[in-house]
């Protein structure tokens, strides 16, 4: 069934944080012994005035210190009850490309992998940098093409191909083409990739994440995909997943 990001989003997680939580999960797999929060951390602009747009279960502030003002956003209900739950966070529910925030007041703006969450991911770049004042820093996360091939290849054993569907179709946000659409918002883009690959040892986190993607697994999917995911194990030791994330960051400039 064909579908907006913005629809796919809010059957995702409007009323749930557990889809999310079983992705983050999945990914406590990963060979980088610096996972990804700690890594995002050591990079982030983090003092002054800090907002973050789509932050969905606040997970990178219960990893991350910080030595600013936080408001932290999201679209969603169930993310923003979790917000609330990071100490001296103002919480704000709000459209990314709709921020309740006056221009020129953030020292800093974090979109960690919401872009490709959006119908029109430039309007929320125009509204980042509306919000930033001159100087203030960006920090975007997003997903090269062949990220977590993998698991895609999953949905054709289940006969659900739609495990596959990659919303850069429709709206091209990737590692690959991300930096040229923040630089003409932004000056100063710089891009530097997480270097990191999932190594799972067993069936279930990853039937977590395939669940997490597309609603509960019939037994004859399950069945399937656990078969798939054992015989690589069987041959391998574990089943490996590519991992492609990169980090943009750039500068709000004079313009």
């Amino acid at each position: 069934m064909t579908t907006t990001p913005s629809a796919r989003a809010v059957s995702q997680y409007a009323t749930t944080t557990g889809n999310l939580t079983a992705r983050i999960a999945l990914h406590s797999y990963g060979t980088n012994p610096q996972g990804w929060f700690a890594w995002l951390g050591e990079r982030l602009p983090l003092t002054g005035d800090v907002l973050e747009v789509g932050a969905g279960t606040g997970e990178l502030w219960r990893r991350v210190g910080r030595r600013g003002r936080l408001t932290l956003t999201d679209f969603s209900p169930a993310m923003c009850a979790r917000l609330r739950e990071v100490p001296g966070a103002r919480v704000l529910r709000c459209d990314a490309t709709y921020l309740p925030i006056r221009a020129g007041v953030a020292d800093a703006v974090i979109a960690n992998s919401m872009l490709y969450h959006l119908d029109d991911p430039d309007a929320a770049l125009r509204e980042f940098a509306r919000v930033l004042r001159p100087g203030g820093r960006l920090a975007v996360a997003v997903n090269g093409r062949d990220h977590l091939a993998e698991l895609n290849t999953l949905g054709q054993v289940i006969g659900r191909p739609d495990l596959a569907v990659r919303f850069h179709d429709r709206n091209d946000v990737t590692a690959e083409a991300t930096p040229a659409r923040v630089a003409a918002h932004f000056d100063d883009v710089t891009v530097e990739r997480y270097p990191d690959e999932l190594v799972v040892p067993a069936a279930e986190p990853i039937l977590a994440y395939v669940a997490s993607m597309i609603g509960p697994l019939t037994a004859a999917q399950e069945a399937a995909a656990r078969a798939a995911i054992q015989a690589r194990i069987d041959a391998e030791g574990v089943f490996r997943v590519r991992k492609h994330t990169v980090l943009i960051s750039a500068a709000r400039g004079s313009r």
